[in-house]
C-alpha cells in the first residue's frame, strides 16, 4: 500500500499577553520524503521565553539542512539540536535582561521511519488508528510522582506544582533527553507534538480519536478550540504540530 504524509502546524496565544511557544514543520532541502517537526515552549519572563523558544526552532532547522538521512546517526542529530540550542539559550543571558528557558520536541520523518527526542513537558504522542502507541514522559515533578506511583494522573492534573520542570533548555544542568522511534511506518500512524497549553485539557483517547477521524488541519482547529473553551479564560499559549500517515488509494483500487 502506498502512503502519503499530511501535516499541520498551528499556534494560539491563549489568554497570555505574549506568545512564547514556537512550532514549525520543514521539508529536507535535498531529500524527498524527509521532514522535520520542531516545537518549543519558552519560559523566562517578558520576551525571555520567546527568545529561548525561537532558538530551538532556528537551531533545529539549521542542523536539519546539513543532516544526511541514512548516513548520519539520527539520535546524534536529535541530541545535537537540543544540546546546541541549550548552549545558545544560556549565552543569551549575557545579551538580554531575561532568564530564558525552553522545552524542546524534535521529530524527524524519513521514508519508513520516524524518530524523535524531547526535553521538558512538551509532549510527543504516537497514535496508530486512534490508539496510543507511545507518549513522551514529562520531565516535571508531577511526571516523576506519577511514574513512581506516588500520585495518579488525575491527581497530577490539579497538583499545585504541576508546572515545575526538572529539566529544560537554558538551565544550569545539562538537559535530560529522551528518545523515541518507530521502525516501520503504517497508514494510520499519527504523530502529535504539543505544548502543555494543549495536552493539559485532553485524555489520550480524545486526542487519538480526533486525530484519527480528521485531517491534520481540521484536527488542529478542533483541539485548539476545545482547549480554549476548557481553559475558561485562563488558558496558556498553545502550539501543535501534526504529522499523519495516510493511505493512497489508486484509481484502480477505488474503482474495484
Amino acid at each position: 500500500m502506498s502512503i502519503s504524509i499530511e501535516t499541520c502546524a498551528a499556534m494560539h496565544i491563549g489568554d497570555r499577553g505574549e506568545q512564547q511557544d514556537r512550532v514549525g514543520i520543514f521539508p529536507h532541502p535535498t531529500k524527498p520524503g524527509c521532514l522535520l517537526a520542531v516545537l518549543s515552549d519558552g519560559m523566562g519572563g517578558h520576551t525571555g521565553g520567546s527568545i529561548a523558544a525561537e532558538q530551538v526552532v532556528l537551531k533545529a532547522r539549521q542542523n536539519f539542512s546539513h543532516f544526511t538521512p541514512g548516513v548520519e546517526d539520527i539520535q546524534e542529530f536529535l541530541k545535537s539540536v537540543i544540546d546546541e540550542a541549550h548552549v545558545v539559550i544560556k549565552l543569551t543571558r549575557f545579551t538580554s535582561e531575561a532568564d530564558p528557558h525552553s522545552t524542546a520536541c524534535v521529530f524527524v520523518l524519513r521514508p519508513g521511519h520516524a524518530d524523535w527526542a524531547h526535553c521538558g513537558d512538551s509532549r510527543i504522542y504516537h497514535f496508530r488508528r486512534g490508539g496510543l502507541v507511545s507518549r513522551s514522559p514529562d520531565h516535571s515533578l508531577v511526571g516523576e510522582l506519577v511514574r513512581s506511583g506516588r500520585i495518579t494522573e488525575a491527581q497530577a492534573e490539579t497538583h499545585p506544582q504541576r508546572n515545575l520542570l526538572l529539566s529544560c533548555l537554558g538551565a544550569e544542568r545539562e538537559p535530560r533527553i529522551d528518545f523515541g522511534a518507530t521502525p516501520a511506518l503504517q497508514a494510520g500512524d499519527v504523530f502529535l507534538l504539543c505544548s502543555d497549553g494543549l495536552w493539559a485539557y485532553f485524555s489520550d483517547y480524545e486526542l487519538g480519536t480526533t486525530l484519527d477521524e480528521l485531517d491534520p488541519r481540521a484536527a488542529a482547529k478542533v483541539l485548539i478550540n476545545a482547549a480554549r473553551e476548557r481553559g475558561a479564560g485562563a488558558g496558556d499559549n498553545i502550539s501543535v504540530a501534526i504529522v499523519k500517515v495516510v493511505p493512497v488509494v489508486s484509481a484502480g483500487n477505488a474503482l474495484g
